[in-house]
């Protein structure tokens, strides 16, 4: 099944938007953490927005998470006014947790023969 231009161009723009509000968030907090906007995929209707979320370090990420699930809907707004022009209904907005970086940073520690069971 393939993203359509509209899906592609639609999610370019949820990411954009996210990864500017995550990033002024962060910054504006006295925490020192990092959200990044890893990925959106937009249902073929448009009508839902999936977005991960890669959090940084990991003990923020279930407060994070917990944080942006209760502002599901100042988010919403925020999208909806940066997307009015572009589309007639605005998305509905699912956040993920994105932990593939953590797979990754375990394989490039175990690769190295830091991980629990090193590679022979």
């Amino acid at each position: 099944m393939n993203e359509s231009n509209r899906q592609r161009k639609v999610a370019q723009i949820i990411q954009e938007d996210f990864a500017e509000l995550f990033r002024k968030q962060s910054a504006e907090s006295n925490k020192n953490f990092i959200i990044t906007v890893s990925d959106v995929k937009v249902t073929a209707d448009l009508s839902i927005a999936k977005i991960y979320l890669s959090i940084f370090p990991q003990e923020f990420r279930a407060p994070i998470m917990k944080e942006v699930e209760a502002n599901k809907s100042q988010y919403r707004n925020f999208i909806g006014q940066k997307m009015a022009k572009q589309v007639r209904i605005i998305p509905d907005l699912q956040f993920y947790l994105d932990t593939s970086l953590d797979d990754v940073e375990r394989l490039e520690r175990e690769l190295r023969g830091e991980g629990d069971n090193p590679v022979l």
